[in-house]
């Protein structure tokens, strides 16, 4: 795999000079009994700042399920769209939106392009991953199936890394950005299970854990071993 820098949610490719996040559900909040303590928008801002300050990126690429609601989306909804561009921006990054199957709506409330699949400088495809890409690509980075991986009996939220996985390049599927999202439990997932058409063999895909304490991230091995050990 070409140099990748994977964070808990998050993928940073030096090549590109992008960070990629995936699944940030704005709005999920509404729909969700789940009390979140410093807000939703406060939460995603936060930790993309975080990011960015880190990384120092040229392009943040949100790749898809931007938004939650299918049929509405509010005032304070577009102002957390406006703050997370503006951190984008106050880091001298160009944010770019990049539409997934819940965003209906998101050309109607942003008013610059909103791409169906970004390809970045060093060749990547950008897209969500609920169907197909246009574009063909050494490597593909989705979002759609919010991967976590057990460990421990901790849900953790993982990058998946298949290796030649889809029409001969890598893909790398990324957790939900979004702490409002469960995730989906991967450890005993076949291709079936999944919802990207991305996924052609689940078997071969490694889970990338980042462990924030050791500063490092752990590789796994791929699904279908993993089935074998459980």
């Amino acid at each position: 795999m070409t140099r990748v820098s994977v964070r808990e949610r998050a993928v940073f490719l030096p090549d590109a000079d992008a960070l990629v996040i995936a699944d940030l559900h704005v709005g999920r909040a509404d729909a969700s009994a789940v009390e979140f303590p410093l807000g939703e928008g406060t939460d995603l801002a936060a930790r993309l700042r975080a990011s960015c300050a880190e990384f120092a990126p040229h392009e943040v690429v949100f790749a898809g399920d931007v938004l939650h609601r299918f049929d509405r989306v509010s005032e304070r909804h577009v102002a957390v769209l406006e703050t997370l561009a503006e951190t984008c921006s106050d880091a001298g990054a160009d944010p770019v939106f990049v539409a997934g199957n819940h965003d209906t709506m998101l050309a109607e409330v942003w008013p610059d392009e909103v791409h169906d699949e970004y390809r970045l400088a060093d060749g990547t495809l950008v897209c969500h991953g609920h169907r197909e890409p246009d574009g063909d690509a050494d490597r593909y980075v989705v979002g759609h199936d919010h991967p976590t991986l057990s460990v421990e009996g901790r849900r953790r939220p993982c990058v998946l890394y298949g290796p030649d996985a889809f029409r001969g390049g890598d893909v790398l599927m990324l957790p939900a950005f979004t702490r409002l999202a469960a995730g989906v439990e991967t450890n005993g997932m076949r291709t079936a299970d999944f919802d990207s058409p991305l996924v052609t063999d689940a078997g071969v895909f490694r889970p990338l854990v980042r462990d924030a304490e050791a500063d490092e991230t752990l590789t796994f091995p791929p699904l279908g071993k993993l089935r074998r050990l459980l």
